[in-house]
């Protein structure tokens, strides 16, 4: 991967041609390409919350139930926790890549 990295509001994201993004994740321009993430065993690309549920489970990840207006996962071995807005709809580039940075080598993000 290459391009420039972002932080903002806590979160750092890589933000691979950086004309092309604005800081808040959405998309500019008329390029139309989607960002997706994958995870990479199985090529599946992820289309809801219940399939990313199911493969953070079985990395270790449990639902946190703290924040009502949130989804979030822990890992008991880490200090890590990936939050992500409750409808899928607002699933963004930014918290895809959260998801890759703390599984390393699991999940991938693509462009559609």
């Amino acid at each position: 991967m290459s391009g420039v990295w972002v932080f903002k509001n806590g979160v750092v994201r890589l933000v691979e041609n950086p004309g092309a993004d604005s800081l808040d994740g959405s998309r500019q321009g008329s390029q139309g390409k989607r960002r997706v993430l994958v995870h990479t065993a199985s090529n599946e690309v992820i289309t809801s919350y219940a399939a990313l549920e199911q493969k953070l489970s079985a990395l270790g990840w449990e639902r946190y139930y703290d924040d009502p207006d949130l989804l979030q996962f822990h890992k008991r071995s880490t200090v890590h926790l990936i939050s992500l807005p409750k409808d899928f709809n607002k699933f963004k580039s930014m918290h895809m890549y959260d998801i890759v940075v703390k599984n390393r080598n699991v999940f991938e993000v693509r462009d559609m």
